[in-house]
């Protein structure tokens, strides 16, 4: 009986989280900024070893806990990643910005001394 009820929740637990996986993979493509991107990869990557964890359990299988780690490992580095990728980003568009006033106050101070 006890068995059968806890199979039964961990199968609704991992439909659940298979259903939010599919909702931040719509926020990962949808998201307006790239900071909520990626938030939801990373979202992604924590409920995908929390996915792998219940179905070890699930199965009794413990070989899938260590695939739980080395996952882990993997998506806290493409998370670090992603993160260096849109800082450089970040500062690109920034210098970028800083350029573009610094030539209009050039062009601005030019045309007060013609005046």
């Amino acid at each position: 009986m006890y068995e059968i009820v806890y199979h039964g929740f961990l199968l609704v637990c991992m439909i659940i989280i298979g259903i939010l996986i599919i909702l931040c993979l719509i926020r990962a493509v949808l998201g307006p900024r790239l900071a909520d991107r990626i938030v939801a990869i990373n979202m992604i990557g924590t409920m995908t070893i929390v996915e792998i964890a219940i179905l070890a359990l699930y199965m009794r299988e413990s070989y899938l806990f260590d695939v739980c780690i080395i996952y882990a490992m993997i998506s806290f580095l493409a998370v670090v990643v992603l993160t260096k990728i849109y800082e450089g980003a970040y500062q690109e568009r920034k210098l970028k910005g800083n350029l573009e006033r610094e030539e209009t106050d050039e062009e601005e101070d030019e045309e007060g001394g013609n005046i």
